[in-house]
């Protein structure tokens, strides 16, 4: 005689298998995380005394005050470039696309979560089935089975629920939880350089296209410059005291400055377009009136390079992907170990729909379940190798983020301390060439010199002018790009934490 389990004996080994699956919960199979090390150099090479006199907008972070605030652009003082930034931060498409993919991780964190709890479900059902009058085990007198009528027809009421869970004995759903949280942190770092970058480049190309606005400006002064020219060799041909020579001479110069001056409005256009689609604006419908450029490098606090790491959401993403990738290690680790399952199930069911929901038609089954791989021919092997070559791919490229920043760094500090010397160099040789354009203009009016050297006075003046409207348009960029290079006004403390 097969002896019936007692409920309550059912009972106290499910809950003895319960108190030992929290026994064993606090196990985890996962490697302990470490940030990477990197190499962190002790001051910027482009900061010394020395270069510290050439250029007056290096500042060191110190005292705190200085650093580099959320709205960086304000440094630059200029309200119509921080009108446009504040439509960046609103209407930029590559932004919105950034933050939709960071609450899509964020979703994720909260589906792993779930993982920590039973899952309850149930499936309600009424079936109605008659069954052939032609089977022998069916009578005539319809006591063939329970609830059959004469033709062998009968309902069948259920309404059952079923619970499972799994208890997190390796870590396992732990580390996929951790996954996915420190995933949402690096999709939020992802969100704010995403941020950095776009109001970056509206920044650039707004410097940029005032500087096209500058060389239009200096170019349109030149051709009135030479139209005076033009008058005085017409003025001095007629009275026959020179030739038709030096009319044709000053036509040729006037007319192809004219046709640089046209020309100037084909980039400024490409600028004001690039703007448009970045503040989400179409290009036909947005413009920008024509100032030239007068923002001047304002001073940036730099700070020390062992603060750029904090300051980088790029690095801070970066990082972040490592840890996820060492969260993936425990994820493989756990498959190695046995999986327990709780399963319990319980309703009520009848054949009449009078006594469905009566005491005598429940029904219920309990029991834990334990499932282990046996063999897989090196499956879980190979995916945990799989998953530290990743991780180690990831603190490769972390490293590499690192280094790059750095010399971004570097590079516009060097940028800018060369400039700014170039720009005083330049603005001498200016004078020079006013100068030069000055004694010409005057020896050609005493006929001593011919035209051709005022001609090549003012082309040497006007391509210094051109030359200086570019420096200064390549010193601003640079400080631009080096506030993006620095992380602008972003601290890694404002990456949510794992709880959030």
């Amino acid at each position: 005689m097969r002896m019936v389990p007692h409920p309550l004996a059912i009972r106290a080994s499910l809950l003895a298998a319960v108190a030992a699956a929290f026994l064993v919960g606090g196990c985890n199979v996962g490697p302990k995380y470490h940030t990477p090390t990197t190499q962190v150099p002790a001051a910027y090479k482009e900061v010394t005394p020395e270069s510290a006199k050439d250029i007056a907008n290096w500042k060191a972070a110190q005292p705190s005050d200085e650093v580099i605030r959320g709205d960086w652009w304000e440094i630059f003082n200029d309200p119509e470039l921080s009108a446009l930034e504040g439509e960046v931060n609103v209407s930029n498409q590559s932004i919105a696309s950034a933050a939709a993919s960071y609450l899509a991780a964020r979703a994720m964190v909260k589906q792993a979560r779930s993982q920590f709890y039973p899952t309850v479900t149930t499936t309600p059902s009424i079936t109605g089935e008659r069954q052939s009058s032609t089977l022998t085990e069916f009578n005539e007198s319809g006591v063939g089975g329970t609830g059959k009528n004469a033709t062998g027809a009968y309902a069948d009421y259920s309404l059952p629920f079923d619970a499972t869970w799994v208890p997190d004995l390796w870590g396992k759903i732990r580390n996929t939880v951790n996954s996915s949280a420190v995933g949402a942190q690096a999709s939020a770092a992802d969100l704010a350089n995403t941020k950095l970058s776009m109001q970056a480049e509206v920044a650039e190309d707004y410097f940029q296209l005032r500087s096209q606005d500058a060389l239009k400006q200096l170019l349109d002064a030149t051709v009135q410059a030479y139209q005076q020219s033009l008058d005085l060799t017409k003025a001095l041909y007629e009275t026959g005291i020179d030739s038709d020579e030096p009319v044709a001479q000053a036509e040729t110069q006037l007319e192809t400055t004219q046709a640089q001056a046209t020309n100037v409005g084909i980039l400024r256009s490409q600028y004001e377009h690039a703007i448009a689609t970045l503040v989400g604006q179409p290009a036909s419908t947005f413009s920008i009136p024509m100032k030239a450029l007068s923002a001047t490098p304002p001073p940036i606090p730099f700070g020390v390079p062992s603060e750029l790491l904090e300051r980088r959401p790029d690095i801070a993403a970066s990082e972040r992907l490592v840890a996820q990738a060492n969260a993936q290690i425990g994820i493989a680790r756990a498959a190695y170990f046995p999986t327990l399952t709780l399963s319990a199930s319980g309703g009520f069911q009848s054949s009449s729909i009078i006594d469905w929901f009566t005491w005598p038609s429940r029904f219920w089954s309990v029991g834990p379940s334990l499932a282990e791989t046996i063999f897989d021919a090196g499956l879980r092997k190979a995916t945990v190798e799989q998953y530290r070559a990743q991780y180690d791919e990831t603190v490769a490229n972390y490293r590499q983020t690192v280094l790059s920043a750095f010399q971004q760094v570097e590079d516009n500090l060097a940028a800018l301390r060369i400039l700014s010397k170039e720009i005083e160099q330049q603005v001498v040789a200016i004078n020079s060439a006013q100068r030069y354009l000055n004694i010409a203009m005057d020896r050609y009016k005493l006929g001593i010199d011919p035209y051709l050297n005022v001609i090549s006075a003012q082309t040497s003046l006007l391509s210094n002018q051109q030359t200086l409207v570019n420096l200064q348009q390549q010193q601003i960029t640079a400080s631009v790009q080096l506030v993006e290079a620095l992380g602008g006004g972003w601290t890694r403390a404002q990456l949510p934490s794992p709880g959030q």
